[in-house]
Formats: structure tokens, sequence, C-alpha cells
């Protein structure tokens, strides 16, 4: 079984998927990629920011600037304490409960035939794009945010890809994708395997993902594969239903 997450959750995702834009307000980070995904685009409240009424206010004229909801990614790790009911009580709603979840990269492995590349070709970011793309022309700002770190891009017959990110003994995966005409034909899982053993050979001995919870089939290929829960946030989003 493997073992809990012994970074913070936030931090270890804010490293894999960077926004191309943070500002600290002395303990929240502000993080903005022109609306492209709720990662990019949150506070990060990573410490106390001492008066937390201030410090919400000046997160909300930031978003409001730049004609974005304001949102706070929250983990347990999220400061100060109470944070999250503090937010509920000013109107912001729980959206997209998403877990985290372990496995130990023991052993072998199996890479398969798998090409993972240094840098995604225009055939991975269609297809992910084809999938993932729901920020109207944004995939350029999309691919600022994949490339941002060094990463392993995984591609299966050009119908399903993934993306594996090197952080010392943890290996992240993101952007899991599957032609949805090519679905239920096992290429997410090898594609999942090729990034494990990928990272198995840079020196990685546990990997992580984020999975929205609702997601019950990707929640069951990465169990079936030896992921356990390790952890979770979901976001707090002001005026949700006036976007």
């Amino acid at each position: 079984m493997a073992r809990p997450l012994d970074r913070r959750l936030d931090e270890l995702v804010a490293e894999a998927w960077p926004a191309p834009s943070a500002q600290d307000i002395g303990g929240w980070v502000l993080r903005h990629a022109d609306g492209v995904t709720k990662r990019a685009n949150s506070v990060l409240p990573v410490d106390d920011p001492g008066d937390v009424d201030l410090a919400v206010e000046e997160a909300e004229r930031f978003y409001t600037a730049l004609g974005l909801p304001t949102v706070f990614m929250m983990d347990a790790q999220a400061r100060p304490e109470g944070l999250d009911g503090i937010l509920a009580g000013r109107g912001y709603e729980l959206v997209e409960p998403t877990i985290a979840m372990t496995a130990d990269l023991s052993g072998p492995g199996e890479r398969g035939r798998v090409d993972v590349m240094d840098a995604p070709s225009r055939e991975w970011l269609d297809l992910w794009w084809s999938v993932d793309g729901r920020y109207d022309h944004q995939l350029p700002t999309a691919e600022k945010i994949l490339t941002g770190v060094s990463a392993g891009y995984a591609c299966v017959d050009g119908l399903a890809v993934g993306r594996g990110v090197p952080q010392g003994e943890w290996l992240g995966v993101y952007a899991m994708a599957v032609a949805p005409d090519a679905r239920r034909r096992g290429l997410g899982r090898r594609v999942l395997r090729g990034l494990l053993g990928w990272g198995r050979e840079r020196g990685c001995e546990r990997a992580y993902l984020v999975v929205v919870e609702r997601n019950a089939p990707a929640r069951a290929l990465y169990e079936s594969e030896g992921f356990v829960q390790a952890g979770a946030y979901h976001y707090r989003v002001r005026n949700v239903t006036e976007r």
C-alpha cells in the first residue's frame, strides 16, 4: 500500500501545474492563467495572511479586475484554519470535490510500447484539448501550463495521452485523456503504465494523481492499478451561479 503524501498536496499540484503568473499577498498566492483551469486561476492559501477579511477582499479585487471569478483551492492544509467556513459564510460555493491517490513504484513495472516525449507534439495537444479543452481559444495558455516544468508526454496510437511530472521521489500524473470513440479499450491503462514506468526510470519512488470525486470510471482504473486515496481538496468559488 502506498504511503501517505509527505508533502503538501496543494504545493505539489501547484508545482506540477504552474500558473504563468502568481502574486504573493503575504501568505496567499494569487494565481492567474487567463482563466484556463481552476488550478491555475485560484488562491493558494499556504499561510495565514493575518487579516483574513482584508485578504479575501484583495483577492476578490484581483480576480474581478481580470474578469474572473474568485476561486480558492482548499485542502486540509489551507490557512488559516477555519478558512473554509469563513468562505462559506461569505457565499462561496463548494465545487469539484477532488481526491488525491498515490501508489508505490516498486519493481520493474511495465513500460510497454508507449512513446513518452520530452515535449507535447501537436497531435498530443490536439487530442488532449479535444477532450479537456473547455476554455474557448486558450490552447496557447494551456500549453504554457503543460510545459511550464520538465515533464514527459505519453501517447498511445494517437488516441490516448497523459503527462508525467517528476518531483523528486514523486511522479505526478496529469492530463490523462482518451478520445471518446476509443474508450473502454484499455488505452488509458496503457498510458498510465507507460508513465509510471517512465517515472521509475527517472528515479521516482511513488506516484500521485488527482481525480474529480464524481469520475467513477477513472477512479476504478486507478484503484485497479494500485492507487489508494491519500488526500483531498475542493474549490470555493464566489458567485458560481452568476458566471
